[in-house]
């Protein structure tokens, strides 16, 4: 019984440890603003990520809504930090 306990206890601890080391964003930068074809108004920003990555990200709407992409309108948050973590989880 205890063997199986003490199993039970590091597959446990081992999954807790990789959740923990997953990237997690470092810095969000602001790169510049834009005009789609359409006439509508959106910024661009790039998010720094823990393990190295730079990944982009879009705000609409007077930064109201954050996509994860490049003049992206999928995989959008209300806000910029979990559109964040969105995107370094990618």
């Amino acid at each position: 019984m205890k063997k199986y306990l003490s199993i039970a206890l590091s597959t446990t601890l081992v999954a807790f440890s990789l959740s923990a080391t997953a990237a997690k964003p470092t810095s969000i930068t602001f790169e510049s603003d834009g005009k789609t074809p359409d006439g509508v108004d959106y910024a661009s920003y790039i998010v720094k990520c823990s393990n190295g990555q730079k990944q982009p990200l879009t705000a609409w709407d007077n930064r109201k809504k954050w996509c994860v992409g490049s003049e992206s309108l999928e995989n959008c948050h209300k806000k910029q930090i979990k559109a964040a973590k969105k995107a370094c989880k990618a």
